[in-house]
């Protein structure tokens, strides 16, 4: 774009660019700017001609953005975003708010996490309103860029080693993360199961039959990722995107899982399970908060992210801790 395109360019075009670019939909990005489809189709066309790209494309119900819309989006959402935070800066106050948020993490993580929470709100924040979305993915960042989450909790080792590299090259990362707590993975068998109450060899657990909480679906876990590394293999013979459902399935067969050490005693079904130590070594398993960077100075998501930890200590015995936030390492 050059400096006389620039000085005329309507700001709005930008903000009806960053809806559509979040809804994939100009239906939806019309009802959400309280504007017509055609004047959100005209100011797009204003913008291809200010920029000289297509930027959307229809695809099937929606749109489809162009590698140039692809590459400007972030850089226009968090200029967007910096300029509502300074035009109206004002400090969340959580007695008074009614805010909403959305926050996505496994059932095993909620089950911890949830009520300690839900203790907050009922206390400092009564008109507050939580969704919890089911987490289907170890790689949530395109929940949190499209702003279908406020954060995202669980094990995402990936994601953190990334950031983590980015981060060494990058001043401002697009993501930013907090230690939670670690925890630890344990194998899960009903109560008189033959391996039960006895020492499991790494042969038993190899030759048993295995039930694996995968989100994808895909019958490969970091279990199996630690097995190939010895050269030994297992047999999942069935995959849940559930910790839950694994836990009562493996009740009731003579299939072993592995869930969350800490898990087990929320399912109420600790008096049907027998829990037994690993029979090789697994990396750490480590629970973080991430979030967009464009939220970072937002003191409504910092009361969300506070709140958050604040839920994890107390679940994890550590008191009522009230420190900020970390970000990316």
């Amino acid at each position: 774009m050059n400096d006389l395109n620039f000085r005329t360019l309507d700001l709005n075009l930008l903000r009806v660019f960053d809806e559509v670019m979040a809804e994939r939909n100009l239906t939806r990005a019309a009802h959400n700017l309280a504007m017509t489809q055609p004047a959100v189709s005209n100011a797009l066309k204003r913008l291809r001609e200010v920029l000289g790209d297509e930027l959307l494309r229809r695809a099937g119900y929606g749109v489809e953005p162009t590698a140039k819309a692809l590459a400007i989006w972030p850089t226009v959402r968090d200029a967007l975003h910096q300029l509502r935070t300074s035009l109206a800066p004002g400090l969340f106050d959580p007695a008074s708010a009614r805010n909403t948020f959305v926050l996505t993490m496994a059932d095993a993580t909620a089950a911890k996490l949830i009520p300690g929470l839900v203790d907050i709100l009922e206390t400092e924040a009564p008109g507050v309103n939580l969704r919890v979305l089911p987490l289907t993915t170890r790689d949530p960042r395109q929940l949190l860029e499209s702003g279908s989450a406020d954060l995202a909790v669980g094990h995402f080792p990936g994601v953190l080693a990334e950031l983590g590299a980015t981060h060494l090259q990058e001043s401002s990362p697009r993501f930013l993360h907090q230690r939670l707590y670690d925890g630890e993975y344990v194998v899960v068998m009903r109560r008189g199961h033959p391996l039960a109450n006895q020492p499991l060899s790494l042969d038993a657990y190899c030759n048993a039959r295995h039930l694996l909480v995968s989100f994808s679906g895909r019958p490969f876990g970091f279990v199996d990722e630690a097995l190939a590394a010895c050269s030994r293999q297992r047999r999942v013979v069935l995959t849940v995107n559930q910790f839950f459902t694994a836990g009562r399935v493996v009740a009731s067969t003579d299939l072993l899982t592995v869930l969350p050490r800490h898990f087990v005693g929320a399912t109420g079904m600790e008096n049907e399970l027998s829990l037994s130590d690993l029979p090789l070594a697994v990396p750490s398993v480590h629970v973080d908060a991430v979030w967009h960077r464009q939220a970072s100075h937002s003191s409504t998501h910092r009361w969300l992210r506070q709140g958050v930890e604040r839920a994890a200590n107390l679940c994890f015995g550590r008191g009522d801790a009230t420190s900020g936030v970390v970000p990316a390492a």
